[in-house]
Order: C-alpha cells, then sequence, then structure tokens
C-alpha cells in the first residue's frame, strides 16, 4: 500500500486508529481455547467487528512466536485474512527488527514477500546497513523505532550527544538513508511533548503512535502537536481495544471502544 493510499483511507473512514493484534491465550475468552486455532479465532473476530473503525492493524509477532509453529501459523493465517478480505487496511508487522545487511534482507523478504505485511518496525541501532534493506522493498513502509513509550526511553533516547539528543541524530540521520521515502516512525504517545521538535525534522513522514489507552497517552495531545497537512498519524491502541471484555460479546465490547476512538478522530479531523 503506498502512502497515498492510506492517506485516502484515512479521509475515507475519518479515522487514523491502528488496532494491536496482540493475542495472549491467557486474556482472551475462554470458550475460543476449544477452537482448533484459537488465536486466528479471536483475531478474526476482532477484525470483522472492528475493520470498518480503524486503518491498520499491528500484530506484535512476540506474540505468536511464543507459540511456536501454531502461533506463526495464526499471524500468516491473520495476514492472508486481511490481504484477502480487506486489502484496504494497512498491515504492519511489530517486530522490532534490525540485523546486519544480509540478515535485514532475509528478515525484510520473511515479512514483506512472504507473509505480505505492508510495513515492518526496525530498531535504528545498527545503523545505515541494517535499515537500508527493508528500504529497498517498493511499496513498503520501514517504521523506525525513533521514541518509544516504555520508561526505558530515557536510557538513551533522549541522552544529548555532542549537543542533541540522540532520537534527534537517528531522525535527521535516517533522511539520508536510500528510499528515505519508505521511512515511518514510532514515537510513543506518553512523548507528546516531543512531537513539536520531531516534526521540525520530519514535517512530512508518517508517525506510527503508540501508547494511547492503556499506557496513559492522550489523543488529543498527540494531534496538537503530531498532526500535519496529511494528518501522518497512525494512533495505536491494543489491549485497551481487544481486551475490552473476556466473555462472548468481547468483539462488539472491542468495536464499542474502537469507535469511540473513532468518534474522537472524526471529530479532530472535522475541525
Amino acid at each position: 500500500m503506498t502512502t497515498q493510499q492510506l492517506v485516502n483511507q484515512i479521509k475515507q473512514k475519518k479515522s487514523f486508529l491502528c488496532i494491536g493484534l496482540d493475542v495472549d491465550l491467557n486474556k482472551i475468552p475462554k470458550h475460543l481455547l476449544k477452537e482448533g486455532d484459537p488465536i486466528f479465532a479471536f483475531n478474526k473476530a476482532i477484525i470483522d467487528a472492528t475493520h470498518h473503525l480503524c486503518v491498520a492493524y499491528k500484530p506484535n509477532t512476540a506474540f505468536y512466536e511464543a507459540y511456536g509453529l501454531k502461533g506463526w501459523q495464526a499471524l500468516e493465517k491473520t495476514i492472508n485474512y486481511l490481504n484477502i478480505n480487506h486489502p484496504d487496511i494497512y498491515t504492519i508487522a511489530d517486530a522490532k527488527r534490525g540485523d546486519i545487511g544480509n540478515t535485514s534482507t532475509m528478515y525484510a523478504k520473511a515479512f514483506f514477500d512472504d507473509l505480505g505485511f505492508d510495513s515492518v518496525t526496525v530498531a535504528p541501532y545498527m545503523g545505515k546497513d541494517s535499515v537500508e534493506p527493508f528500504l529497498a522493498f517498493k511499496n513498503k513502509h520501514t517504521i523506525l523505532l525513533a521514541l518509544t513509550s516504555n520508561q526505558g526511553a530515557f536510557d538513551f533516547q533522549t541522552k544529548t550527544v555532542d549537543g542533541i539528543e540522540l532520537y534527534k541524530q537517528v531522525l535527521e540521520t535516517s533522511k539520508s538513508w536510500q528510499n528515505s521515502e519508505n521511512l515511518m516512525y514510532v514515537v510513543g504517545a506518553t512523548k507528546a511533548e516531543f512531537l513539536g521538535d520531531i516534526r521540525k525534522i520530519i514535517p512530512d513522514s508518517f508517525l506510527l503512535v503508540p501508547g494511547v489507552g492503556a499506557q496513559g497517552g492522550n489523543l488529543q495531545d498527540v494531534c496538537k502537536y503530531g498532526m500535519n497537512d496529511s494528518v501522518g498519524l497512525l494512533i495505536n491502541s491494543s489491549r485497551g481495544i481487544i481486551y475490552a471484555s473476556q466473555d462472548e460479546d468481547f468483539a462488539e465490547a472491542a468495536a464499542k471502544k474502537a469507535e469511540e476512538l473513532q468518534l474522537q478522530m472524526k471529530e479532530i479531523l472535522s475541525n
């Protein structure tokens, strides 16, 4: 999916909501555990109930890898279901990969070619030659970790090196990489006060913003400082939506939570 197609979906649905599909078998409704593939059964129900309210889904691959082959098969079935039934939905593999060139190429092939994701999250710590293999794929996006929502982000990301915070150096340097127009960036909702400075460096790029909801991020603050002329935001909510209920009405409860965010987004977009 191209950036313009994503923008078109945002305008059409009046939403820039991304739903995280982080499936924990200890948290899903117990009746689903009787299914042959409870992870996929859960995801399918969530997707069927919410696809009209969001523009993207983001499975965190750790929640699938933890269940071995069955988990990976559930991830494959989930992305295939989305690509076949909802090709207008943007898909993000939250895998946080990043390694030397040859390895990064194989990671990119796994998520872009084999699984068919539109984008993948990548850690920038190893630099240019670990990221450019992802950027080489046409109409695919690499979502670079810039300023994350966890408390440990302050261990390194905001440290000053030669008078400039490290996350700002990552942003600035990444603009010089080949095919950098295919970059998006992760900026945590709990770091909304940093968004003004971030937009000075990357005014036109899309930002994936986790942390709204369960982690305490504020949607209005994120939009105030982070939105650009093309909206430029994908606001992710995972636990706050998908675990709204652990009963048989879980999908309906998820849809209700998603709609609450979508209606807020619609109001913001109309102003």
